[in-house]
């Protein structure tokens, strides 16, 4: 059946109400859920504020973010643009907060970075480690919540998406009443903090009346600690990200050469940034998870830029097969150790460097001449660097 066509509930009397539902997310293994009707209130504000975004080029090289239906309506702009027949959404958040080392403690020279949500992993039958796909291991859960539902409701039209489908995952967080957006625009749950995957069940059940919407009012107060931190400036007002300045952006989604102009405020970071959650005080008082299936990788913490770029493709695949880090491609990688290796300081690098500035690769090439020339004027003695 085409997205776009209605397909009725077995039941007409059938509606889904925010407690059951929430238990059952719970159930599935879930830290928190919520429930929206749709549309849902704040609809059209949120869709003009992501077509302004997309309008403005904010979202850099994301082509799909740009997706238009036959009607010209960006299809992430509403729910109902590709989903006519969706009559609620059950927003799911499974938190993958760690007690371990932020990026913006002290770290041993030569550390690069790994974004904290890349860290996933879990123990197989056989007692090994393994990396796990957050993708993966919440769409089961949204699989085994619509199988629950189904029991209770019979029938109905669903869709399950973890980052994958045409929905703007946060603003429906934030109307299912799981947070507020933060100054660095991430989703801010008053308890779990920011350190969550957030996955999302739309169906064609509508919601039972509440007697009050669910509302979580915004508590970022006057703190501007985020925006503050951001070394590239991509948080330009409090609420709005500039993806193209975003060091998440340029590490994973970037393909080929980066800007010179962007590397040296990328620091030590070779995939993701934590910066603007790990300066965050709502994830200072955030409970550290114990989801089985996200646990950290400790070698992916604070790891050697040494042992990164020792490693061949087949290595690569091998180490980082079912992570998220196979995201930023092998190529992708190196170009990015190349940066934070210059960003180091540290002279012991420069040989590596110097075998990558004459790479096939355009991206690992330019990173690896701009991170020598950087070595260089960091050597230099006073008044002797770059002019």
């Amino acid at each position: 059946m085409p997205d776009g066509e209605f397909k009725p509930a077995l039941s007409s009397a059938a509606r889904l109400a925010r407690a059951p539902v929430r238990a059952l997310a719970l159930a599935a293994g879930f830290s928190e859920a919520g429930l929206v009707a749709l549309p849902h209130s704040a609809e059209d504000r949120d869709a003009e504020r992501f077509s302004q975004w997309v309008g403005d080029g904010r979202h850099g090289t994301m082509d799909y973010l740009e997706r238009r239906d036959e009607a010209g309506q960006l299809v992430r702009s509403r729910v109902a643009v590709p989903f006519r027949w969706a009559r609620s959404a059950i927003v799911c958040l499974a938190s993958y907060h760690a007690g371990l080392p932020r990026s913006t403690d002290a770290a041993a020279q030569g550390a690069g970075w790994i974004a904290r949500y890349a860290w996933s992993s879990r123990v197989d039958a056989a007692g090994a480690r393994r990396p796990s796909d957050y993708h993966k291991v919440l769409l089961k859960r949204l699989k085994a919540l619509e199988a629950a539902l189904r029991e209770r409701h019979g029938a109905f039209e669903a869709r399950a998406y973890v980052d994958t489908g045409p929905v703007v995952e946060r603003s429906l967080a934030v109307a299912a009443g799981l947070g507020w957006t933060g100054k660095n625009t991430c989703l801010i749950h008053p308890r779990l903090g920011s350190y969550g995957f957030l996955a999302v069940l739309l169906t064609s059940l509508p919601a039972a009346p509440e007697p009050a919407p669910l509302v979580v009012p915004d508590r970022c107060g006057s703190c501007r600690r985020c925006l503050d931190a951001c070394p590239t400036g991509a948080l330009t007002a409090p609420c709005q990200m500039d993806s193209r300045l975003c060091i998440s952006y340029l590490t994973i989604e970037r393909k080929g050469a980066i800007d010179e102009k962007m590397m040296s405020g990328m620091g030590r970071q070779v995939f993701g940034c934590d910066i603007c959650q790990d300066v965050c005080p709502w994830n200072r008082k955030a409970p550290v998870s114990t989801d089985p299936e996200l646990e950290p990788r400790p070698e992916l913490v604070n790891p050697a830029l040494e042992a990164l770029a020792a490693m061949d493709e087949a290595e690569f695949e091998r180490r980082f097969n079912g992570s998220p880090v196979r995201r930023a491609g092998f190529a992708g990688l190196r170009r990015n150790i190349a940066i934070a290796m210059g960003n180091s300081g540290l002279q012991r690098f420069a040989p590596w460097l110097e075998d990558c500035a004459t790479a096939a690769d355009e991206g690992l090439r330019a990173a690896a001449r701009w991170a020598l020339v950087r070595l260089r004027h960091h050597s230099a003695p006073p008044g002797e660097g770059l002019s």
